[in-house]
Order: C-alpha cells, then structure tokens, then sequence
C-alpha cells in the first residue's frame, strides 16, 4: 500500500486526513449545501465518477486508505471537471470518528470491502457492530446504507448485523442490470467479478431514528 504524499498537487479533488482539520463543515468543503454521500473504499473512483455526473444536485466523498487508488481517482475527477467530488485519503473509521460530523450525511456506500478470508482476520472488516453505530451517527433520519459484495458468507454477517439494528429498516436492493458499456457498472470490481460470472449480493437499509 503507498501512503506517501502526492507528487501532483490534486487539490481539493485528492486530499489526506493529515491535510485537514476536522469536523468537516461540508458547505466550506464543497462549497453549497447539497446533500453528501459517503463512498467507503472508493478504490478507483468509477462509483464517484459515474454518480457525480449522474447526480449534480449531490456531493460525493470518496474515502480510500491506498493513496494511489484515491489520486488515480481523483486525477479522473479532475480531468473531467467534477466539482461535487473528492477523494479523501486515509482510514475511513478515522475520518467517521473525527471528521464526519453527526448527522450530516445522506447516503453511506460500502462496495465490494475487503474480505479478511482467514477468521482470525475477520475482525479486520470494515463492517462491524463499531461500522453500524459510526454510520448511525453520521446519516440523517431517513439516510441510506447501500452494501455489496461478492463474498456470500460477508453478506450474510452484515445482513445478520443490519437485522440486529432496530434504527434501520431493510429496503428492497436495486436489481442487477444489463451494462449498455463498459463504464456501466457501480465500481470496477462489479465489473471484473460479473465478467467472471460472480453473483453479486446487493443490501440497501434506511435508517429511522
């Protein structure tokens, strides 16, 4: 993993939690006061990218703890003119923890999250009881938490964690689609893991205080 500083200045479209002070005031951040959509895992940004211009009424934070990843993302956004996205380099559970402020956000997305396959591992997940509390202080009444994965067993651990969650209430999980092109996918990964043949696991919650 590479985490030294970037050699090309791609500010504020890639930017570390060492960069900044927190907690966040997303209308200094962004500039306006749309709503703002967390990416957990951005990797290479085709999540942020599709959906910044899909969706120019909202704004979208991409955290990525592998800097290389995040600045190759955020060298897209720039490219194309994305003002409402940034890639945020460092350890998400940091940033919920001293950046995102409580209820200030609409949308959670956690797509395709490393695995850990050993168990002893498995308490290296990103999602977690912990992950389920900092993402229910940070989303706003009504506020939604999108996971997939490729993985069975992981769905199964975070669809028993979510129905343990009395805050959130299960929706019904956007159905796999037809791709019309290659970029027509939620990230890269979807991409490479449906060409192989892979059955993508889909969850989607709301949370209701």
């Amino acid at each position: 993993m590479t985490r030294s500083k970037p050699t090309k200045d791609l500010k504020p479209y890639f930017q570390t939690l060492e960069d900044l002070e927190g907690p966040f005031d997303w209308a200094a951040f962004f500039g306006n006061d749309n709503p703002v959509v967390l990416d957990v895992g951005a990797g290479r940004g085709l999540f942020l990218f599709n959906s910044s211009g899909e969706h120019p009424e909202k704004n979208f934070l991409g955290m990525e703890i592998d800097y290389r990843e995040g600045r190759r993302a955020a060298t897209r956004l720039l490219k194309s003119e994305r003002p409402n996205a940034r890639v945020l380099g460092g350890d998400a559970r940091v940033a919920f923890d001293k950046f995102i402020p409580d209820s200030s956000i609409s949308e959670v997305h956690v797509y395709f999250p490393d695995p850990w396959w050993k168990k002893r591992h498995h308490k290296r997940r990103i999602f977690t009881d912990v992950f389920v509390e900092r993402v229910t202080k940070a989303l706003k009444n009504g506020g939604e938490l999108h996971f997939w994965t490729d993985v069975e067993e992981y769905y199964e651990r975070v669809v028993n964690l979510m129905d343990h969650a009395p805050q959130f209430i299960k929706r019904e999980a956007p159905e796999e689609k037809l791709p019309e092109h290659d970029m027509d996918f939620q990230t890269s990964f979807e991409r490479k893991k449906r060409k192989e043949g892979w059955i993508i696991h889909r969850g989607l919650w709301e949370l209701s205080k």
